[in-house]
């Protein structure tokens, strides 16, 4: 059993479907006789793809009447009086007793019942075609009471809720608009009620309205007059502002001229500032260098003491060239001598005269006799007088150190000195070279740079430096 649904590509707006309909009375003329008559089945046991007679009809009546019509829909929309003269549905068979007909079946005329309600009468119908009998009685009389051919399909059914939403809308902008159009109206009643009051109350209005005219006339005749006196006023100002305005600018271009100026001197005496730093850490680098410990650099090196790399001293095995000692009893000497000047000391009896491998000492009392502090490796008698001299001069050499340690003493009772100094020994070693063996006579010089040593050290860094 197959329904047809013949669908239109688009539907009609609402507005100009119902423009384009006849009257009542002339579309009743216009449907054909087989709309009025009662809806036939859409669907046949022996023809299923044929449509029935009235399907045709109505196609044909859509096409020929609708001022809009196409070929392709397939529905008509009907006035209300065409509606009242369509039967109404028929009730859905329930349990009557013998011999009883339901009212709506007595209402409707035996022409318009369908051969659907006929063949209900049928016994033991079967319940498939009974279902498909139901639903097409049911569908006639939707259609019937519609102005649409029933069943709809989705896309139909979905454009004619669209149709109708709009239909409705407009109708109530169109009511809206009636009940604000009679609210004016009565408004405009009430108004012409009042307007006889009204007069009387219009013309003490214009009245007092010129009264306030001609106080706002001599108004603005004061306000005129005042607003001439402020032009002046104003003309004073802005001369008085252009003279300030001219003060201003040459306040500035001094104020810039002070400020470049300022920068300028900034400049100068952040250099200055860099540069002064620059030299304190250079005036405190020189003043923490020691110029003493570099032009004096006492050591040792073996059993010898050295000052400057030079061996003082003999041992045998070793043969040290007697250059080499006596330059380093002229640094010796040249280091006592500048200890007692640094010092401000003088000696008693002798005078150090300081001249590097050649340097003597000088008594200053007595014979005034000079000491030669340098020895030689010459084999001859006059080699045992000269070691005389010299063994002399390392003794005074012994009483100048001895003199300056007393000194040190006094003034820094702190300061110890490992090696005794009496006479000519220094530690229990002679600092003479004649009577005595070499390696006495080396310890003895090792004892001599060490007190050296130690007066430079205090007179640099110590309590007096």
């Amino acid at each position: 059993m197959t329904f047809v649904c013949q669908q239109s590509a688009s539907l009609p707006p609402a507005s100009s479907s119902s423009s384009r309909l006849p009257h009542n009375s002339e579309k009743i003329g216009l449907i054909p006789s087989s709309a009025k008559a009662p809806r036939q089945p859409r669907a046949t046991k022996g023809n299923p793809s044929s449509p029935p007679p009235r399907d045709r009809d109505l196609g044909r009546h859509v096409q020929t009447n609708r001022g809009f019509g196409a070929p392709n829909e397939s529905f008509v929309l009907l006035q209300d009086s065409i509606i009242r003269n369509i039967p109404s549905p028929v009730p859905s068979p329930t349990p009557l007793q013998k011999g009883s007909t339901p009212k709506s079946r007595q209402n409707i005329p035996s022409s318009t019942q369908s051969p659907a309600s006929q063949e209900e009468i049928q016994p033991n119908p079967s319940p498939l075609s009974h279902h498909l009998r139901s639903t097409t009685r049911l569908f006639n009389l939707l259609s019937s009471r519609t102005e649409v051919d029933h069943p709809l399909c989705s896309e139909c059914t979905h454009i004619l809720l669209t149709n109708l939403s709009r239909q409705l809308e407009e109708i109530k902008k169109e009511r809206d608009g009636y009940i604000a159009f009679e609210k004016e109206v009565r408004k405009e009643k009430e108004r012409d009620k009042d307007s006889a009051g009204k007069a009387a109350d219009a013309e003490r209005k214009i009245e007092k309205l010129k009264e306030e005219e001609r106080f706002a006339i001599e108004q603005l005749k004061a306000a005129e007059d005042e607003h001439a006196q402020l032009e002046n006023e104003l003309k004073g100002l802005e001369l008085e502002e252009k003279a300030l305005e001219e003060e201003e600018a040459e306040f500035w271009r001094v104020h810039n001229a002070h400020q470049l100026k300022a920068a300028e001197q900034a400049s100068q005496l952040a250099a200055l500032r860099a540069a002064y730093a620059a030299d304190s850490a250079i005036l405190e680098k020189l003043e923490r260098t020691n110029v003493y410990n570099d032009a004096f650099c006492i050591g040792h090196d073996g059993v010898f003491g050295t000052i400057n790399g030079l061996r003082l001293g003999r041992v045998p095995g070793v043969p040290v060239e007697w250059a080499e000692i006596n330059a380093a009893w002229g640094q010796t000497l040249l280091l006592l001598y500048t200890i007692a000047r640094k010092l401000d000391f003088t000696f008693e009896n002798y005078r150090l005269v300081p001249m590097g491998s050649f340097s003597r000492i000088e008594r200053t009392t007595g014979d005034k006799a000079t000491y030669e502090l340098y020895g030689s490796g010459d084999l001859h008698l006059g080699r045992l007088l000269h070691n005389r001299r010299f063994d002399f001069a390392m003794v005074a050499f012994l009483d100048c150190l001895q003199q300056i340690i007393d000194y040190v003493k006094s003034q820094d009772p702190h300061v110890e000195f490992p090696h005794q100094i009496l006479k000519d020994k220094i530690g229990e070693a002679s600092v003479k070279l004649q009577f005595s063996q070499e390696e006495i006579w080396t310890r003895a010089l090792r004892h001599v740079l060490l007190a050296v040593k130690i007066l430079l050290k205090w007179a640099t860094n110590g309590s007096n430096g």
